[in-house]
């Protein structure tokens, strides 16, 4: 494995970091206190290629490499993880949902203007009642002649009041179980579609997460995707590949966190010297990178090893499970660091603490991450990539 970035992908890093540095980090304290969606930076980020760059030419993407998509998602995150989360749901989900599944018709009609976040996507999966139990799913899909009849509702759904673009899954034969459930395309404005309640959030308050209703949403038959009954089956793999999207989520975090508490420590002075030159302190922020760069080559193997057509569950599992828990342990230790400062929200490592902690639940909680990784020890064995 080559550790090096490529020079188009130290360009992206810089790139992001230029505009992060400029457009994200002066606001991003207002956004989460005043639960903010910054929609105008979404769009620019969108305007600059950022949203598409893993994707089709003909679509208007990027066609970079899967490493490329997750620098973007780290380095947003770095600055501001609620931008980060925004814009991991929209690529790694709905969008690369409907690139890996959907019809061609489909793919030249929604993707040109999502890659440029014209219009952001939501992917709707997790339910009021059903979790990490996805195929226990109440939300249903009955044909009536040439269109499909929704009704249910979704929970905690990224992007769920400000997409135009809902991918869904529903239930459209339930005696099959996991094989009668379905993917389909609805589209902001369809008749019977709308959100509930608000949801207050401990952390990644600037990212939109809501409830998704669905009241009798009748949409035609060609909006399926792929064929019926394979939505679960999409699903997994779907999210198999978004855990790398959310390993540098997570990485973004604890580098930023890493970054604040280094420099603090630097500057903050007790008993007459920098708190950095306390072996306390610098046996915590060599832990603190150690993790971070650990995590880095996870996610790194994980998305080699999905470029090259290779299996990769297992290790985009390794790499969520090690770099949410990371992003937890980082932001915890860089808050001690800052003693009572890092208690306030003038510094923004409450905000990192409080963001990282999504980290370890969606996508897959960190138990859901060990079962998939013991099952596949269990059947396969360990044998290192």
């Amino acid at each position: 494995m080559n550790f090096e970035l490529s020079d188009e992908q130290r360009t992206i890093r810089e790139t992001l970091r230029q505009f992060a540095e400029r457009e994200i980090k002066p606001h991003s304290a207002k956004w989460d206190k005043e639960e903010i969606f910054p929609r105008e930076v979404i769009g620019h980020l969108g305007e600059l290629g950022f949203l598409g760059i893993s994707f089709p030419e003909r679509f208007g993407g990027g066609a970079a490499d899967t490493l490329s998509q997750a620098l973007v998602v780290e380095g947003l995150s770095r600055y501001d993880a609620s931008v980060g989360l925004t814009c991991a749901a929209h690529m790694s989900l709905s969008s690369g949902h409907i690139n890996l599944f959907a019809a061609e018709e489909h793919r030249a009609h929604y993707l040109p203007e999502m890659v440029v976040a014209k219009k952001l996507g939501a992917w709707c999966l997790t339910e009021p009642g059903s979790g990490s139990d996805a195929a226990a799913m109440q939300t249903r899909a009955v044909r009536k002649g040439d269109n499909f009849v929704i009704n249910g509702a979704k929970m905690f759904i990224t992007n769920g009041t400000v997409a135009d673009v809902y991918v869904v899954m529903a239930v459209t034969d339930a005696e099959k179980n996991r094989s009668g459930v379905s993917a389909f395309i609805v589209e902001r404005g369809t008749s019977g579609l709308s959100n509930g309640r608000r949801i207050e959030k401990l952390g990644l308050r600037a990212s939109d997460t809501a409830e998704v209703i669905f009241d009798n949403v009748t949409v035609p038959a060609r909006n399926l995707i792929g064929e019926m009954g394979e939505g679960y089956s999409q699903t997994l793999k779907v999210l198999e590949g978004g855990r790398i999207g959310i390993a540098g989520f997570a990485a973004g975090i604890a580098r930023g966190a890493f970054e604040e508490a280094t420099a603090y420590a630097k500057e903050r002075k007790q008993f007459g010297q920098r708190i950095a030159d306390f072996q306390a302190i610098q046996w915590m922020l060599a832990d603190m990178a150690t993790r971070i760069d650990a995590s880095w080559v996870l996610m790194c193997r994980a998305a080699e090893l999905k470029d090259k057509g290779k299996p990769f569950g297992r290790e985009a599992a390794m790499a969520k499970l090690f770099a949410s828990e990371t992003a937890m342990w980082t932001t915890i230790k860089a808050v001690q660091i800052h003693g009572g400062y890092g208690y306030m929200a003038e510094f923004p490592v409450e905000r990192f603490m409080r963001d990282a902690k999504l980290a370890e639940i969606g996508e897959g909680t960190s138990e859901v991450q060990r079962m998939i990784i013991a099952k596949s020890l269990l059947r396969d064995g360990y044998l290192p990539a």
